[in-house]
């Protein structure tokens, strides 16, 4: 797959076709999980957890794609657009929710006002943004700097390890900060501690039945792009944006 592809170890002034596409996808998804679906518990046939555990861990995926084709200078571009972006959203949801009613739209239905329903979808208790926020930071940019140097010690070589090894150690990272910074108190700690394992071991095995999926995505854009990106020479600290 990388024979006829450039090398290189720098993309700072690379233009790629198709890195924004990737951007754009990351955000939404972070944005959409961090909204709609951290606060929710679920269970199916007795098996409690975390709702968002669905669809966020494609976060994951899409961070493991940014990181073996465009290298880890562009995957942190894309973690800190998350980033704001999934704080921007919790803000907006915050400001809107506070203000006041207009008395004609919020009638009461079904015995609950609408502004109380609209409070109840949007209007997240500020712990729990800094929490979604927190992790999301951390978790994605241990899952970048774990993919990104294990690509370099393996020089390229059997993917799949690195794909779900750095999703081991991210999402763990994820989970272990997440549930006791935004739940601790209001849940019993036998539930932070179900919810918190059930959903790693869910995100984990996500990424392990996307492992075909993963590969095709990698192997389309690499092609596309023309070049296999090897993290040699970067500056792996996460508070830039080159």
């Amino acid at each position: 797959m990388t024979s006829s592809l450039n090398r290189v170890t720098d993309t700072t002034t690379r233009h790629f076709r198709f890195f924004d596409f990737m951007l754009a996808a990351t955000c939404i998804l972070i944005v959409c999980s961090n909204i709609i679906g951290a606060g929710k518990v679920a269970e199916v046939a007795g098996f409690t957890f975390g709702a968002g555990v669905i669809f966020f861990p494609l976060s994951y995926v899409l961070g493991d794609v940014l990181t073996e084709v465009y290298g880890y200078q562009r995957a942190r571009r894309a973690i800190w657009a998350g980033f704001f972006a999934a704080a921007f959203a919790a803000f907006m949801a915050w400001f809107i929710t506070a203000m006041p009613p207009a008395a004609g739209w919020n009638q009461d239905v079904g015995g609950i006002s609408r502004q109380e329903s609209f409070a109840m979808n949007f209007g997240q208790a500020p712990r729990i943004v800094l929490a979604s926020v927190l992790a999301i930071w951390l978790g994605e940019f241990t899952n970048a700097f774990v993919m990104a140097r294990m690509k370099v010690r393996s020089q390229g070589k059997a993917l799949y390890q690195r794909t779900i090894g750095s999703t081991i150690v991210g999402q763990a990272v994820d989970s272990v900060v997440f549930y006791p910074v935004a739940f601790w108190g209001i849940w019993s700690t036998e539930l932070i501690v179900t919810v918190a394992l059930t959903n790693y071991g869910l995100k984990v095995l996500w990424e392990v039945v996307l492992t075909p999926v993963t590969y095709k995505v990698i192997a389309v854009l690499k092609k596309a792009e023309g070049v296999d990106v090897y993290d040699e020479h970067t500056n792996f600290t996460p508070f830039s944006l080159k």
